[in-house]
């Protein structure tokens, strides 16, 4: 029964032990989140205590490694604690259940349930605050990516205009060249059709001539019929100015 008893303060002290140590690494958590929190204010207002905007917006920079890694460390510690604490804890309520099934020490039990709530308490502290410090982190990141994109766009704005000139300029020399190109196209298109336009003249003609040459009484026949419309012509003429000159004179008679 003592050894049983030995085995309770045992665990007891244990438990105790795990408790003042988890109880240490959540104050210095804590005060991470708390120094993460302030930190980002004190960055976020350009020229507070004394501080030029440049020096404030580096200083994350420069501590994000060193403060990443001290989360992380400060954080696996922890949770390796809680686990060793809810570990004794389980062993602590085997030993009431085995000690006396039929009526458990209400000392025990009570002891028990106290070291519980303190597990439950510092568990739901842990979260709360790795929550917090993973919501500034975040924070700080997202704010960090805007203020990087806002002096890229800044640095590179007015070299984007003259670029946006010079695109246009390439733009509107390369539609005037177009333009170009195309009506030296037509007016080589018009060239080609009126030297083809000439050739087949000109083929008409020698075809003309040849045949002319080739029947000499076509050529005369064709000559003859040619004098007699001239003298047609001729003629109707001189008779219509003959008609209208007789019937001026009887008109003014």
């Amino acid at each position: 029964m003592a050894d049983m008893g030995n085995f309770w303060e045992d665990l007891r002290k244990q438990a105790r032990q795990l408790e003042n140590e988890i109880d240490l690494k959540l104050v210095s958590f804590s005060k991470l989140g708390t120094n993460y929190s302030s930190h980002k204010e004190f960055g976020s207002v350009p020229g507070e205590g004394g501080q030029s905007p440049s020096s404030s917006e580096s200083a994350p920079l420069l501590n994000k490694t060193s403060s990443e890694h001290m989360f992380e460390t400060m954080a696996m510690e922890i949770e390796q604690l809680v686990s060793k604490l809810q570990e004794v804890n389980d062993r602590m309520a085997d030993y009431t259940q085995n000690i006396s099934v039929s009526s458990p020490s209400a000392a025990l039990l009570h002891t028990l349930q106290r070291h519980r709530d303190i597990l439950q308490d510092y568990t739901h502290e842990f979260q709360k605050t790795k929550a917090n410090i993973t919501a500034i982190r975040e924070r700080e990141d997202l704010m960090g990516s805007v203020q990087r994109d806002i002096s890229a766009y800044k640095n590179s704005s007015g070299l984007n205009r003259r670029s946006e000139l010079y695109l246009k300029e390439h733009d509107h020399i390369r539609n005037s060249e177009r333009m170009i190109d195309e009506q030296i196209s037509v007016a080589m298109m018009t060239k080609d059709n009126m030297e083809s336009q000439k050739k087949m003249l000109s083929t008409i003609s020698q075809k003309m001539n040849s045949v002319a040459n080739r029947f000499p009484l076509i050529n005369s026949l064709m000559q003859k019929v040619n004098l007699r419309k001239r003298r047609d012509t001729i003629i109707i003429a001189s008779v219509i100015a003959t008609c209208t000159i007789i019937l001026l004179l009887y008109a003014f008679h």
